[in-house]
């Protein structure tokens, strides 16, 4: 990855991050927390390693991505708008009567979404059952998809990962958006996870674990995925709840709170001139 085009990726970061914010500004409450943990992975998805064709959201051979940590949407939607999916004023419709946007995604109001999601295990168990489609149709598509550390505790995420390494989807390759909490609090005080790499490897996946905010350590995993054959890939991203917003940064309370104008301004503001 040439210099320039690492600036490009943390500048898609960037502004996914404030249009987030502004996103969930606009309506006064929001999931922000692990929203803001997202815009990393989603800048290097959609502006540097996804096949996906805005003017053709449904061309056959495109990359799928589900989002089964669902909540985290708002991010999602300012990639898809930055990308050319969305027109960048429908963003603060966010979860407003007869948006095309509500808070968890859904495929049948939203172009460029591949799976509704939002109970939690069941995005990811839909992305396996994509990622074996592709296999059973000689497809080289790959199918991309993010859970959460908190989601990770539904034994549903387990069935699924059992069945993918079972499999041998080398065309599957997920992330987990480690950023150690979830609603009731720390992941370790409620339903502890560690160690997560041997988890995964136990189930027959290829595991690399990376700065969830690091645009170049992102992609450079998703490169080690995809000539890595006979295994799905998970990677780990070590990330910060309500990374960039200095109201929300590393609190549990993110998980959904409310947020006034005044904070929304004044967290872009911060995020514009990488303050925080």
């Amino acid at each position: 990855m040439t210099e320039n085009h690492e600036r490009f990726l943390e500048e898609q970061a960037k502004k996914i991050r404030k249009l987030t914010i502004q996103m969930i500004g606009e309506i006064g409450v929001g999931h922000i927390g692990g929203a803001l943990s997202l815009c990393e992975v989603l800048s290097v998805l959609y502006f540097d390693q996804m096949n996906v064709d805005p003017g053709n959201a449904k061309m056959e051979n495109r990359d799928r991505f589900v989002l089964s940590k669902g909540h985290g949407g708002p991010a999602l939607y300012a990639a898809l708008a930055l990308k050319g999916f969305l027109p960048m004023d429908e963003l603060m419709t966010l979860n407003k009567p007869n948006t095309h946007l509500p808070s968890h995604c859904d495929m049948r109001l939203t172009n460029g979404i591949d799976m509704s999601t939002g109970s939690l295990g069941q995005g990811f168990s839909a992305a396996t059952g994509m990622a074996i489609a592709g296999k059973m149709d000689h497809k080289d598509f790959y199918i991309y998809s993010i859970i959460g550390d908190g989601e990770s505790q539904e034994g549903q995420i387990w069935e699924a990962a059992m069945l993918a390494g079972s499999r041998e989807l080398d065309n599957f390759i997920a992330f987990t958006d480690y950023n150690k909490m979830q609603l009731d609090g720390y992941i370790e005080n409620i339903n502890g996870l560690y160690p997560l790499d041997k988890k995964w490897e136990a189930f027959g996946w290829h595991v690399q674990t990376v700065d969830g905010h690091d645009v170049r350590a992102i992609s450079n995993a998703v490169d080690n995925a995809k000539k890595l054959k006979g295994k799905p890939s998970m990677i780990l991203l070590d990330t910060v709840k309500g990374k960039g917003g200095y109201f929300c940064e590393n609190m549990v309370a993110s998980h959904n709170m409310t947020i006034d104008r005044e904070t929304c301004k004044k967290a872009v503001e911060m995020v514009e001139k990488g303050e925080i």
